[in-house]
């Protein structure tokens, strides 16, 4: 079971949403919400992988629905972005 839960969240509703429900299901685990707001907070984000918000770290590591999401410049520009 995890220790520790942290969530970055840049405090929209949809963020909001999710803390709710992983407070929901975390039981007794320690929940930490991190504010994207504080640059200390986007360091931290970045060494984990975060790309986006919200972003969940279970025990250090990025959850696996939460990696590989982001804007990708190169996918925007196949889309038609620039052009």
């Amino acid at each position: 079971m995890a220790r520790k839960v942290e969530v970055f969240s840049a405090g929209c509703a949809t963020c909001h949403e999710a803390i709710e429900a992983i407070r929901r299901e975390a039981g007794s685990v320690e929940i930490v919400v991190h504010d994207m707001k504080d640059v200390h907070v986007v360091r931290r984000a970045k060494e984990l992988g975060v790309r986006s918000v919200p972003a969940v770290v279970i025990d250090g590591r990025l959850a696996p629905c939460c990696s590989g999401r982001g804007v990708d410049i190169h996918v925007l520009k196949e889309a038609g972005l620039g052009r």
